[in-house]
């Protein structure tokens, strides 16, 4: 095996190994497949990169068990001194597991691997942030989402990172949708608790609220049997004193 490989964590194999048990029935297959049109990339209140994108996405799913790819990746050159903000390409890999409890509520257990191809390291590289050679190209995340009944729609989410951050960093979010006529309203608040060992992920090394702010979809009927879904979201950073308006479409 490259040496390479040999850091990656244990709980990898574990997560992967759960992809190859036989599926039993078919029909409890599904395959999903879309993409995003955005006019710009924020992720958590921060600005990714200030170009459009476009946000493929790819997922497989067999009975609460999901494993999906989704990537982001700018249309224009951009040049920056900020290595973080430069960033314009992003592979995210993810395995959740969903269920419902008896009094309607949803819970989702979620591991993300995030990957930036244009970092320059290999993406076989799981070299962790204490390494004398330097982090290695993924950081992973664990991440809990608690989703309320119809009569109360609100989630509750959050994540921490695992692995390759020396601050574990932690955000959390609160979300609230509702439907005014034909237009889905979302409501949402999230703040990073901080951290000294690594305040540059969130931009912060104590608790602020860093993203909040309200998304609106709607579909627009182009023809007979066919809409294109779009939807608008108006995002405001207040630790950073920014705000964004950003406009994006479903394919």
């Amino acid at each position: 095996m490259n040496g390479e490989f040999n850091n990656i964590p244990k709980f990898i194999f574990l997560l992967l190994s759960l992809l190859l048990v036989p599926v039993t029935n078919a029909q409890d297959l599904t395959l999903n497949a879309n993409a995003d049109f955005v006019s710009r990339y924020i992720w958590r209140g921060l600005n990714v990169n200030d170009q459009p994108n476009i946000q493929p996405s790819i997922s497989l799913n067999y009975s609460g068990l999901q494993l999906g790819f989704w990537g982001s990746y700018g249309l224009t050159h951009q040049n920056s001194s900020d290595e973080y903000y430069s960033v314009s390409q992003e592979i995210d890999t993810w395995l959740s597991y969903s269920f419902d409890l008896n009094n309607g509520m949803g819970v989702s257990i979620l591991f993300t691997d995030y990957y930036f191809p244009n970092g320059g390291i290999k993406i076989g590289n799981f070299n962790n942030y204490d390494n004398p050679d330097g982090p290695g190209a993924h950081t992973l995340e664990a991440g809990l989402n608690l989703t309320g009944p119809e009569s109360f729609p609100v989630t509750l989410s959050g994540y921490v990172n695992i692995y390759n951050d020396k601050g574990n960093n932690i955000y959390l979010q609160a979300d609230y949708s509702i439907n005014v006529s034909d237009v889905g309203l979302g409501f949402f608040v999230g703040a990073a608790l901080g951290s000294e060992d690594n305040p540059a992920y969130y931009s912060t090394d104590k608790f602020n609220v860093i993203n909040m702010g309200i998304n609106a979809s709607k579909e627009i009927r182009i023809t007979e049997d066919f809409s294109l879904p779009v939807f608008c979201s108006y995002i405001l950073n207040p630790q950073a004193e920014i705000s964004y308006l950003i406009f994006g479409i479903s394919f």
